[in-house]
């Protein structure tokens, strides 16, 4: 069957309304959630076979977030989804104002390959509660998670209710020509801009999920211990291929050779040559071969080594400038650049001056530095003395700003994203 009969099948189905009754989208979530636990599995087969994600790992990262993000929307979205009674003002007695939310329609999920289960289902979730139908195009990176995706959704669902659409470039290309309602897209800067392009055509809204270079700073009161143990797991999570990963370290001089020593311990203790089985992967040749030029023309200071048959690559710090070619744009993988400051304001400005970050990391016990970043820099979000871990939260919503994506998901603000209030 052609993409273009998929889209039309959707429409179709949709104007049926039946997408929109609360029992039936409580039903569907219902249905998700058991199909999950059905592949679990599978799934983390799948995630072994595309990055090398250990089970631990990938059920942490993958499938514990999505199944704890279905039990918090279903159990709200019946106050959610009633309409909302809202003052009228006097001028217009004897009127009473109401909110009603509906669905879009049709929604178009593209997902990445780096989470390619959790970045793929997250936003479903928000389409089913919303009631609306979804095409989901899910990476051709990752293409044993996308089959296992397309296994379960198929098992689960009426292919005119939730269709999965496999494939590579020309099937994206095809995809963007048709007319959503909705277009939700996680990804690079650069594909986003052409995905951003073609809705412009039809005037289709878009959720941008994208990334960028995500600072982490240490001051000079920061907990050096803490710090390099939740800086370097940031980093290390899934080889560094995670949009919010702390992308480059700005580090005060009087602190930079401790906190040094204490992330090459961490590194040493877990995430030695001897963990690498159990240690994520780069996800192709291509990627790997960017990285690899990267280490090459860089000042190495912890780790450095890599393997091209496993593709994997030794959690690395090395030293940088704002100008030095490491610094241009988002790393995506286990290496570190360190830049050192001597003055906070300083870092203030030189952040400013970059394209506002997806996330930003500060360690601190100083509560004046704490204010002051955050009244000072815009980005989507973050944490204080961690990273991360804001994600986890279905009480903060997520996303970037500015270059490094617009809209936002989790919890309520997936169910807000994918509807429309009338």
């Amino acid at each position: 069957m052609s993409i273009e009969m998929d889209v039309l099948n959707l429409q179709n189905y949709f104007s049926k309304k039946q997408t929109i009754d609360l029992d039936f989208r409580i039903e569907q979530l219902n249905k998700l959630e058991a199909a999950i636990t059905k592949y679990e599995d599978k799934i983390l087969q799948a995630l072994k076979n595309d990055l090398n994600k250990s089970p631990f790992e990938a059920y942490l990262t993958e499938i514990s977030t999505v199944l704890m993000e279905i039990k918090f929307v279903k159990k709200r979205l019946k106050k959610w989804s009633k309409p909302q009674k809202v003052k009228t003002p006097f001028t217009h007695f004897p009127a009473k104002s109401y909110i009603y939310s509906e669905p879009y329609g049709v929604v178009l999920i593209m997902s990445p390959w780096n989470y390619p289960f959790q970045l793929t289902i997250m936003p479903l979730i928000g389409a089913i509660a919303a009631g609306n139908c979804a095409l989901i195009k899910p990476s051709n990176y990752s293409n044993h998670t996308s089959s296992v995706i397309k296994e379960l959704i198929s098992d689960t669902f009426s292919p005119e209710y939730v269709q999965v659409v496999l494939g590579g470039r020309e099937e994206n290309n095809t995809l963007l020509n048709q007319k959503f309602d909705l277009i939700f897209f996680t990804g690079s800067i650069n594909v986003g801009k052409i995905v951003m392009e073609a809705a412009s055509k039809t005037l289709t809204p878009v959720v941008l999920e994208l990334g960028g270079k995500s600072p982490c700073i240490v001051d000079e009161t920061a907990d050096l211990k803490l710090a390099a143990k939740r800086i370097v797991w940031g980093k290390m999570l899934n080889a560094g291929q995670t949009c919010v990963a702390p992308d480059y370290l700005l580090v005060d001089g009087n602190v930079k050779d401790k906190l040094l020593k204490e992330i090459s311990s961490v590194l040493e203790r877990y995430y030695h040559e001897e963990h690498y089985e159990y240690i994520p992967k780069i996800i192709n040749e291509h990627h790997f071969d960017r990285l690899s030029k990267l280490l090459s023309n860089s000042d190495i200071l912890v780790g450095g080594n890599t393997d091209p048959e496993k593709l994997q690559i030794q959690g690395t710090v090395v030293n940088a400038t704002w100008d030095s070619e490491i610094m241009k744009d988002e790393i995506f993988g286990p290496i570190l650049p360190i830049i050192t400051f001597n003055n906070f304001n300083e870092v203030i400005t030189m952040i400013n001056k970059k394209p506002k970050p997806l996330a930003l990391y500060l360690f601190t016990n100083s509560k004046m530095n704490e204010k002051t970043i955050i009244n000072n820099i815009s980005f989507g979000g973050g944490c204080i003395n961690d990273t991360i871990m804001h994600l986890a939260s279905p009480y903060l919503a997520f996303g970037g700003v500015g270059e490094s994506g617009m809209g936002s998901y989790h919890g309520k603000a997936s169910f807000e994203t994918f509807t429309h209030f009338k």
